[in-house]
């Protein structure tokens, strides 16, 4: 799925709105003003509100289906969107690496942020880098229980 779009400069929070939804929705920036997602039902959907918001905000935006002419490209695609993923997984596994070192309530509290976190990414992830199963290991190691399991 494309959405092309053009958002008017002024006022500039709609148009901040509109880039913040779509890197929460893990967009590829195919071009300027151009962006991809995989095609499903619900990646569609998210494209169809985003290009309304534009709508509403002055501007213009479509919403295309398309193909690539060439497989290494949609295979390049996928590589950067997953290397994208696995950038914001090791972070929470370093995050969940540091957290080993606090009392169990601040443990607790740090998994519950980065379960939080890791649901976040979980939205965008549609082609998962082998990071997002050391990430979720990783903070499940962080649960109490676990921690004095791996320490007998």
């Amino acid at each position: 799925m494309l959405l092309s779009y053009r958002v008017p400069r002024e006022p500039s929070t709609p148009r901040i709105t509109v880039w913040r939804k779509l890197k929460r929705l893990g967009v590829a920036q195919i071009g300027d003003g151009l962006v991809g997602l995989p095609a499903d039902a619900r990646t569609r959907e998210h494209l169809e509100w985003v290009a309304q918001e534009v709508h509403e905000a002055g501007g213009s935006a479509t919403v295309w289906l398309a193909h690539h002419a060439d497989p290494a490209q949609e295979h390049e695609l996928a590589r950067t969107m997953a290397a994208a993923r696995a950038a914001e997984y090791e972070a929470v596994l370093g995050q969940a690496q540091e957290a080993h070192g606090l009392d169990d309530d601040q443990r607790l509290r740090a998994m519950g942020k980065l379960r939080a976190e890791l649901r976040r990414i979980h939205r965008r992830d549609y082609f998962p880098p082998p990071q997002r199963q050391a990430a979720e290991a990783a903070v499940d190691a962080l649960h109490p229980d676990r921690t004095s399991e791996d320490s007998a």
